[in-house]
């Protein structure tokens, strides 16, 4: 079954017919050796692929004289696959990882609202309930429009940000840092 292919092939005809040649008669014994390694066809297919161009690049260089043409397709083969499943078996995927993690419950710091709440009513009633309306309950930038009687989306926005502009001035008036609010 071990069959000398010309060394140096002078058409595209008889690249075709080598290929095709080493298709029939290697890809089924990878498929199999793959398959019994938890690969897929895919898997079979690209691994079957990227053996061939080197099988072909080792040929135009004249390395593979005298040599069994399908067991060294093989080999590389085998290789590629026994490489890839080594690199394969090193990752880990997200959901696992993610899985693996446990996060302390006090790794977030606590928010002291009696602060936060202090700048809030300083900056005045309407201030804190627009933005309670779009940061706590979600609202969309048009149902704070309609529920506050403003006469268009931009000028709500704008509303937003004064107000936010106020109660920044008031943090940035009393020189406080992401801290002051957490204990």
């Amino acid at each position: 079954m071990t069959q000398e292919m010309p060394v140096l092939m002078n058409t595209a005809v008889e690249r075709e017919e080598l290929f095709v040649s080493l298709y029939k008669q290697v890809f089924p014994s990878v498929a199999a050796f793959i398959s019994k390694r938890n690969g897929t066809l895919n898997d079979a297919k690209d691994i079957f692929q990227d053996s061939l161009v080197i099988f072909y690049e080792k040929m135009l260089d004249g390395k593979l004289e005298g040599i069994s043409h399908e067991a060294y397709l093989f080999g590389i083969t085998k290789h590629l696959w026994l490489r890839k499943f080594k690199q394969d078996k090193k990752n880990i995927s997200l959901t696992d990882f993610e899985a693996a993690i446990t996060i302390p419950e006090d790794y977030f710091p606590e928010v002291q609202s009696n602060v936060l709440m202090q700048f809030l009513e300083q900056a005045g009633k309407k201030c804190m309930e627009l933005l309670t309306a779009f940061y706590y309950h979600k609202h969309s930038m048009q149902k704070i429009t309609d529920e506050f009687g403003y006469t268009s989306e931009r000028s709500a926005t704008v509303q937003k940000f004064k107000c936010m502009e106020k109660i920044r001035d008031k943090v940035t008036e009393k020189s406080m840092n992401y801290e002051d609010f957490t204990e």
